[in-house]
Order: structure tokens, then C-alpha cells, then sequence
């Protein structure tokens, strides 16, 4: 099976469980319950850690030029150069690349899920800000994450050509990432982007276009009005969350990029990431004042990914694995969450 073949079969897997979702699970707009988004929360992190299972099971499906112990060593130089099989038969050296695959989508699939909370307060400071009616909360996120599956193809793709083309770009990618962090941690309030979004450039460059209709009567994107087409706005908001999503690629992509050069492993850690954040965007957002540590806990995460980019051969050299990546990350998000509901914030007085 070529990478290209495994790609669309999994693309369709995806898109179908989507389109089930929303076209008979919930063909009629509603508000999304606690206990619906906890369902539709679990079946996606599961689906996640099949896949993992499914990597350290028989990984190399995934790349179709892998066959031998030459293949496999050509790979490894390419998207795993600290990653040496020398003097090890074909099956170990298989074995030993199936579990840095499976450990590098692991470590993939947390921080992009961690980086998507922060993108998920921001979504819901939009939705808020713009007053839209919680029943089309659920329209809005689905065609968002749609739009999101098809722009991170393109970054992530065409990021990777430039890496193989240009390998120092990841040193340009682990100074963004550290200065990133760094300004997380000093700036109190990053979700504030989406506080003020109704005079946003784009909004206005729209409407210069658009008739806009003010109103949610209809919860379609567009409808004929007068003779003429009209936009509604839940097409605005649609826009300013492909566009928030774009500016939370340029964070996550590189630093998943700092976790495994492996285009394949990094698309298949944010899709998986990305899908299952509607569900997770019911359940977690009533707990956004909660998560008090979580924005310090991302800018660590950010700031150790610059870090292991920058410094990747003294790491290597410090006998760290892919493994330990794993172990920090999972310590981080873990703590963050873990001080954010045993520190509880002093009320003014």
C-alpha cells in the first residue's frame, strides 16, 4: 500500500465518521450536552490511541518505500537521524522504528491537543463576542475543523519540503517556538485576541464585499435576499476561526516538526488532535477560568520543543530518546492541570 493510498483511506475514515456525526447524529441543530461531548470526547481519544496501537503494531505501512534493512536505514537518515539500527537484523531494527514512530505521534498528539485548548478559548471568546445562539455552536466548529484538516495539509506538507530542502529552517522554527514561550509567559491574557474581533480587518474587508445579514434567523451561511445574495453571520465567525486557526498552526506545526520530521506522523497527530476538539470544546468549555496554569504549561512545552530543535545534537549526545519527550510533555500538561485545580486563584477584595 502506497503512503499516498494509506493517506485517503484514512482521510475517509475521518471525514465519514464526521458526516455521520453531523448529518444523523445531529441532523437537527441543538444544544451539545455534557454528557454527548463526553461520549463523542472518549470515542476520539480511543481512535487516537488505536492508531498509536496500530504504529507500533505495524507502523511502516505508513511508508510504503520501507520493504528491506537498506529502505529502512535510508528512511531513518532522512526523518530519524538520531535514530541508529546499525548492526541489528531487518525485524529488530523494524521493531525499534515502530516504537519511535508510535512515540513520536504520541508526543505529537498531546501537545497538539494541549495547543488546541488555548486555541479553543479563543474560539469560544469569538463565539461569545459575536453572539452566536449555542444551538449553531455545533455547525460552526464542524465546518471549522473541516477547513482546518485541509489547511494543515497544506502547512504540513509544505512545511516538510522545505525541511528536506532547507534543514536549518528548523533552527528558525526553534527560535520562533522559544520566543513564542517566552511571550506566553510574560503576556497575562492571549485569548483576549478573540475579545475584539467585530472591527478585525477581515471583517471589515468582507463586508466591503458582502451584503452581511445582522441577524441568526437562518442558519444557513448564505441566503438570497432582495434578489441578491447575502451572507450571514455565521460566515464571518466561520471566517475568524479558520483565521484563528492559522495563527495557532504557526505554534503547533513547528513544534510537532521539533517532535518528528515525518510529515506523515506530524498530519496524522494534528488530525486526530483537531477532530476530536468539538467534543472537547463542549466539555471543557464551562472549565476555562479552571485551567488557571494551563497557558504556563504550554509555554514550557513551547520553550523545551525550541529547545530540543536548537540543541538537538547535544541531546543526542546527552543520551535523551524519543521516549523522554514524552515523559516531559505528559509531566508538564499533567502538572499544569494538576496545579490548576489544587492552587485556586485569590478573589480581590
Amino acid at each position: 500500500m502506497s503512503d499516498s493510498l494509506f493517506l485517503v483511506i484514512f482521510l475517509v475514515i475521518v471525514l465519514g465518521i464526521l458526516m455521520f456525526d453531523l448529518l444523523v447524529i445531529g441532523r437537527k441543530q441543538h444544544v451539545v450536552s455534557f454528557r454527548e461531548a463526553a461520549i463523542w470526547s472518549a470515542v476520539w481519544i480511543s481512535l487516537a490511541l488505536v492508531f498509536f496501537v496500530f504504529l507500533r503494531w505495524r507502523g511502516e505501512i505508513i511508508h510504503s518505500q520501507i520493504h528491506d534493512l537498506s529502505s529502512l536505514k535510508d528512511h531513518l537518515k532522512e526523518f530519524y537521524p538520531a535514530l541508529s539500527v546499525d548492526g541489528l537484523a531487518y525485524n529488530d531494527a523494524l521493531l525499534l522504528f515502530r516504537q519511535a514512530l508510535s512515540l513520536n505521534f504520541l508526543s505529537g498528539y498531546l501537545v497538539e491537543e494541549t495547543l488546541s485548548l488555548d486555541n479553543l478559548f479563543v474560539i469560544l471568546m469569538l463565539l461569545i463576542n459575536f453572539s452566536v445562539p449555542l444551538k449553531l455552536y455545533k455547525k460552526i466548529l464542524f465546518w471549522g475543523i473541516l477547513g482546518a484538516v485541509v489547511l494543515r495539509f497544506i502547512f504540513i506538507f509544505a512545511g516538510a519540503a522545505l525541511i528536506h530542502r532547507f534543514e536549518w529552517i528548523l533552527y528558525i522554527f526553534g527560535l520562533f517556538l522559544l520566543y513564542t514561550g517566552i511571550m506566553m509567559m510574560i503576556k497575562k491574557d492571549r485569548d483576549a485576541a478573540g475579545k475584539d474581533m467585530k472591527n478585525h480587518f477581515i471583517i471589515r474587508f468582507t463586508k466591503r464585499i458582502f451584503s452581511v445579514e445582522e441577524s441568526y434567523d437562518s442558519e444557513s451561511f448564505f441566503l438570497r435576499k432582495e434578489g441578491k445574495l447575502w451572507i450571514t453571520p455565521l460566515l464571518l465567525v466561520l471566517i475568524l476561526v479558520e483565521f484563528s486557526d492559522v495563527l495557532f498552526a504557526m505554534d503547533s506545526i513547528p513544534a510537532i516538526f521539533g517532535i518528528t520530521r515525518d510529515p506523515f506522523v506530524v498530519f496524522y497527530s494534528n488530525i486526530f488532535a483537531i477532530i476530536g476538539l468539538r467534543s472537547l470544546f463542549f466539555l471543557l468549555a464551562n472549565l476555562k477560568d479552571r485551567f488557571r496554569f494551563l497557558k504556563t504549561g504550554i509555554s514550557l512545552l513551547l520553550c523545551f520543543i525550541g529547545l530540543k530543535l536548537l540543541l538537538e545534537h547535544q541531546f543526542v549526545n546527552w543520551g535523551f530518546k524519543t521516549v523522554h519527550s514524552l515523559y516531559v510533555i505528559a509531566t508538564v500538561i499533567g502538572l499544569s492541570i494538576l496545579f490548576s485545580f489544587l492552587i485556586k486563584e485569590k478573589k480581590e477584595t
